[in-house]
């Protein structure tokens, strides 16, 4: 579920963003254009999709360009029309393999509700329309791409490079996916690090440049069900001890508390890259927040002054849904509410848990979860990996690299459960003003996808031991 670091909002310190023009397009342009227009003709959503075609249609991409057919691998759950693509490409051995990582699979798109044909690739002013373009059939093209063209320059890498292409991350899907490769096939996948091309995007603000994020962290989620349960009655002979009352209030002293705020290595870095980048009390406050003891009243002014701000200082739990009572006449037997809670990473579920019983205070209110939570820990900001990319971003952009802890998640959440760090990094810049991923009319712009292929390949070959040609 691709979303660029939504604190751009707040960024102002940008370099300008080239135009978007007509251009002839290279060898490898036209490439990574052609594989890019196949995926989005393939419809992959859950309902009435199929990944297992777009995986074979990748993976004739890459036979076609020398890839060994046992080195090429479609699969998944036996019966599931939705398989995986799994490919590596052979290197010296010297070192552990990097794992490139990106979803085929998309969310729903009706006809209907857009202005184009959303499976049917289309180019128009500068963007390129269609379901997955953004969310994120433009990682996956690249990715492939990338090791086509390394391929062709008989390039040979430090390390294995191993590519997954995965189904069933947007959900519907019957763990077929990330799950299902690290339950059967961990050899397959197992690395020494992922490169995640469905977080970390470079951000576009105001029509310019801004910064490159690193995505090392994801919050992790978990759902909980308020309830309160009564015998009733008639609507005539109103009681105090009203379920819909005692939820309501329960829900008011909710709203009311904030949890503590908590710092870790990638946010502390985050803020103290932030205030760089800023001007007057918003830069002082970011920087006395990203110190080693973080400073209480600027991160209170930091919470009060956005919730994206405050998003990334602690655990946040809202109420989503509400139902309650059963006739118009009668007094409620029952009322209940959805809280989702976005944790910070390391925190015990049944922590969160706790503190909900506490505040809200009624032994009649009773919290159960709902969706238990999946643990994903921190990636550890590994020098190489970070170098590189620091230097790939300033020798093709010259903006800066910040690391970013994910409000939302990925499939990266099990991969770092399963002992290996994870780092969104994509290389396709995203307007923070205009994100359609999942939504009506998806699009990227042309140039950004040409300059993410370029930079992706740069990377690839940065991680590999190789400077780029």
């Amino acid at each position: 579920m691709k979303r660029a670091c939504l604190l751009a909002f707040v960024i102002g310190c940008t370099v300008p963003l080239r135009a978007q023009t007509q251009r002839t397009l290279s060898a490898n342009d036209q490439r990574a254009r052609d594989i890019f227009e196949q995926l989005i003709n393939i419809n992959t959503t859950g309902s009435s999709g199929s990944t297992t075609i777009a995986s074979n249609a990748m993976a004739k991409w890459l036979i076609d360009a020398g890839f060994p057919a046992a080195d090429v691998q479609v699969i998944g759950r036996e019966g599931s029309r939705n398989f995986n693509l799994v490919a590596r490409f052979r290197g010296t051995g010297s070192q552990k393999p990097i794992l490139l990582l990106s979803h085929i699979d998309v969310v729903e798109a009706k006809r209907e509700d857009w202005s184009v044909d959303p499976f049917t690739f289309l180019e128009r002013d500068g963007f390129f329309y269609g379901r997955g373009t953004m969310d994120v059939k433009d990682g996956s093209a690249i990715l492939v791409a990338t090791l086509v063209r390394l391929k062709q320059e008989g390039y040979r890498p430090n390390r294995d490079l191993i590519l997954a292409l995965t189904t069933g991350e947007e959900g519907g899907s019957d763990y077929n996916g990330v799950q299902w490769l690290l339950a059967n096939t961990r050899d397959m996948i197992d690395a020494a690090y992922v490169i995640n091309m469905d977080a970390g995007d470079p951000v576009i603000l105001n029509g310019k440049r801004a910064f490159r994020s690193v995505q090392a962290a994801e919050k992790v989620f978990v759902t909980f069900k308020l309830e309160v349960r009564n015998p009733g009655g008639h609507s005539s002979l109103p009681t105090k001890d009203n379920a819909i009352y005692r939820l309501a209030a329960a829900l008011g002293r909710l709203s009311a508390y904030d949890f503590p705020a908590q710092l870790n290595d990638i946010t502390r870095a985050s803020f103290a890259r932030w205030s760089q980048l800023q001007q007057g009390a918003i830069a002082t406050d970011m920087a006395a927040v990203g110190r080693t003891t973080p400073d209480t009243a600027a991160i209170r002014r930091l919470s009060d002054a956005s919730p994206l701000y405050n998003a990334q200082l602690r655990t946040t739990c809202v109420a989503t849904e509400l139902a309650g009572g059963h006739a118009e006449n009668a007094l409620p037997q029952s009322a209940s509410a959805t809280v989702n809670c976005r944790m910070l990473p390391g925190t015990p579920s049944e922590e969160v848990q706790g503190t909900l019983i506490r505040v809200v205070n009624d032994t009649a209110v009773k919290v159960t979860v709902v969706t238990a939570a999946t643990p994903s820990p921190l990636a550890a900001l590994q020098p190489d990996v970070m170098s590189a990319i620091e230097r790939v971003t300033t020798r093709l952009w010259h903006i800066p690299v910040i690391p970013v802890m994910e409000t939302g998640a990925t499939d990266g959440l099990y991969l770092r459960n399963a002992g290996i760090p994870v780092y969104g990094v994509s290389g396709v810049f995203v307007d923070i003003n205009d994100i359609r991923a999942h939504g009506r009319d998806e699009r990227i712009g042309v140039q950004d996808f040409y300059d993410g292929a370029e930079y992706i390949y740069q990377l690839v070959k940065a991680v590999t031991g190789a400077a780029a040609r």
